[in-house]
């Protein structure tokens, strides 16, 4: 038999980004404006994630995973309602890079385009 949720816990399915960083404050001792200055935002955009009025960019949500590391970013991502962003090495990015200006700018155009739409579908159902 397993245990049920309490609220608050991370896996809880109502647990969302103002819970888990009400938990990190809580648990590191921390104020809404030191967490801003941790990940390199400004201190009004916590507060509307506590507020539940905006959510965060994949990069704070990396970001506040890299600063709170008892949290893993598929938590963060979770929290805010989407699936952790694949990964990507350095060596895989270079090579990306490269493999794209090899194209033609119009092809570049092109390309851009398709991945900003597969961005957005990501964005609009939950993913990344």
């Amino acid at each position: 038999m397993t245990e049920p949720h309490r609220r608050g816990d991370v896996n809880d399915e109502q647990t969302d980004l103002a819970d888990l960083i009400n938990q990190i404050k809580d648990a590191h001792h921390v104020t809404e404006t030191e967490i801003a200055k941790r990940i390199g935002v400004h201190v009004s955009t916590v507060n509307n994630w506590v507020r539940r009025k905006s959510t965060p960019r994949p990069d704070a949500i990396h970001a506040l995973a890299r600063e709170f590391p008892d949290h893993s970013p598929e938590e963060f991502f979770a929290a805010v309602g989407r699936t952790t962003p694949g990964p990507i090495s350095p060596e895989t990015e270079q090579r990306l890079l490269q493999l794209f200006k090899g194209l033609t700018a119009q092809q570049q155009e092109f390309v851009e385009i398709q991945i900003r739409g597969l961005v957005e579908h990501n964005q609009r159902n939950g993913a990344s």
